[in-house]
């Protein structure tokens, strides 16, 4: 069965940072373009970042450019995003989300993770 849970969002003053992970099963992890995509209250979603098989090429929307990092760690079937100098619009619960055969494809999602930026 696949699984992807998420883990690590919190409450996270502006200019924080955190670090949130993804543990894949049920999947040939390693070989799959994963992605992160989030949801603020009230809006839609948003592609967030992606990464290539095997830790290649990596992808990010322009709202978080420079200041997010998305990385795996194949051995441990984990998908991480570390989010630096957070800011309100932030906000959002973060999904990581595989891709069928495209990055906007995904066939499967996690359950979320809640992630709050505020003072």
């Amino acid at each position: 069965e696949v699984q992807l849970v998420e883990s690590g969002g919190g409450l996270v003053q502006p200019g924080g940072s955190l670090r949130l992970s993804c543990a894949a099963s049920g999947f040939t992890f390693s070989v799959s373009v994963m992605n992160w995509v989030r949801q603020a209250p009230g809006k839609g979603l948003e592609w967030v970042s992606s990464i290539n098989p095997y830790g290649g090429n990596t992808f990010y929307a322009d709202s978080v450019k420079g200041r997010f990092t998305v990385s795996r760690d194949n051995a441990k079937n984990t998908l991480y995003l570390q989010m630096n100098s957070l800011k309100p619009d932030d906000t959002a619960v973060y999904y990581c989300a595989k891709s069928r055969n495209v990055i906007y494809d995904y066939d499967y999602w996690g359950q979320g993770t809640q992630v709050t930026v505020s003072s």
